[in-house]
């Protein structure tokens, strides 16, 4: 069901009436898991004909008030009012991720707490393939306005690698942590440029450089850069490079 962190939030916001009806149309969804709306409609529990239940069904779903930053937002902040619980150490961890279920491309940012994660703004891109730097800034803008007051670290992996990314997010004053590919250069204290696979790690070892130069491309500055490789199991190792 509707938990309980939000419930009085979406019954001011809603009514009395709507907000008892999404209650019947989250329930319904958790048994059914479908989102079709006559299959919907007809598991309504709601003593009233099939057609009156799905045009019922229909003008609520498109009350104006039903959209995430209208809605949703003041929900997630009612949830950040908890910081003990939704925060580490003062700080919020948001994941940018990319994801796509068959033909449709979903941007997405997650609250990370408890080792679990929960969407808390998204995008449908209307074309196929990975996010560009405009998209990305785009759904964390939204993000950071709501979390405006609280420290954020942003999270990514290599999609989220660019430097005019990090670029941005620094101007920001927003802490981040995103993954690199290896071919990644950085500056050795020689003053030569190296690929990060160069850097010796092997299984089982680590390594932290702080205020190093990376990438070749001017205006950039300096990161702090960590690479971890675990220890392998069976034969899948992993290797870990995150820019910071």
């Amino acid at each position: 069901m509707i938990s309980e962190l939000y419930q009085k939030v979406l019954e001011n916001e809603l009514g009395r009436a709507r907000y008892l009806l999404l209650l019947m149309v989250v329930g319904t969804l958790q048994i059914l898991k479908q989102a079709k709306l006559e299959i919907l409609a007809e598991a309504l529990p709601i003593p009233i004909l099939f057609e009156s239940r799905r045009k019922k069904l229909k003008r609520f779903l498109n009350l104006e008030i039903l959209n995430i930053e209208k809605i949703w937002f003041i929900c997630l902040k009612e949830m950040l009012k908890q910081p003990e619980r939704f925060t580490t150490k003062g700080l919020a961890y948001i994941a940018i991720d990319w994801t796509s279920w068959g033909a449709i491309n979903i941007l997405m940012v997650s609250l990370i707490y408890d080792k679990r994660s929960i969407a808390i703004y998204w995008e449908i891109l209307d074309k196929k393939g990975s996010s560009n730097l405009e998209e990305q800034q785009r759904v964390l803008e939204k993000i950071l306005t709501v979390l405006s007051g609280h420290k954020i670290v942003v999270l990514g992996d290599r999609e989220f690698c660019s430097f005019s990314l990090k670029k941005w997010l620094r101007e920001k004053r927003i802490y981040f942590c995103l993954r690199q590919k290896q071919s990644t250069n950085i500056k050795t204290e020689e003053g030569v440029y190296q690929e990060m696979r160069g850097l010796g790690l092997s299984p089982g070892t680590q390594l932290f450089l702080n205020d190093v130069n990376i990438t070749k491309e001017q205006g950039f500055g300096q990161f702090n850069l960590a690479g971890k490789w675990k220890k392998p199991i069976g034969v899948f190792p992993q290797n870990n490079l995150g820019i910071f």
